[in-house]
């Protein structure tokens, strides 16, 4: 899957969507929800604890490899996140990593936030969906929807702007 790098360093690709239902254990996201659920992701909540896939829209990226290295181009835990799928423009951060070679994965909360809910194991779209990060965009409190909401209203309009013709 191609990532590319736009304006001002933001990072954007297209790929399906499948949910992550990996964190603090919740109602829907749970060690009983599916045989790869895991109490844990890459970053934390300001809290301390792992994020929750049942309350947190979040995204996935790959581990570190020779050919990613999220770190290296400013991707961490809490970075602005943008899913857009159909007329669907959610905010997100980035929470958890996944496999190196796997990219197109979200919280159930995400999925839900698109209109792409149901089971974890059911929800989710082989549809195309388009994720947008921003480095240099972090939002504090990282599990808080509403700050996300409010970096990317924000971050977006100004990337608009600055990529107006």
């Amino acid at each position: 899957m191609p990532l590319c790098a736009g304006e001002g360093g933001t990072l954007h690709w297209t790929a399906d969507l499948d949910v992550d239902c990996d964190g603090r254990p919740g109602p829907v996201c749970n060690a009983a929800s599916g045989p790869y659920f895991q109490a844990t992701t890459a970053w934390n909540g300001s809290d301390g604890r792992p994020l929750s896939a049942d309350e947190v829209p979040y995204v996935v990226v790959p581990g570190p490899s020779a050919r990613w290295r999220p770190a290296a181009l400013g991707v961490t835990g809490g970075t602005l996140a943008v899913l857009v799928h159909g007329s669907r423009v959610r905010y997100a951060v980035v929470g958890d990593t996944g496999p190196v070679d796997v990219i197109g994965e979200a919280s159930y909360a995400a999925a839900l936030s698109l209109g792409l809910g149901g089971a974890p194991q059911a929800a989710g779209t082989q549809d195309e969906v388009l994720y947008l990060l921003f480095p240099d965009t972090r939002v504090r409190p990282v599990e808080d929807p509403e700050a996300a909401r409010a970096a990317g209203r924000a971050r977006v309009a100004r990337y608009l702007r600055e990529t107006a013709p």
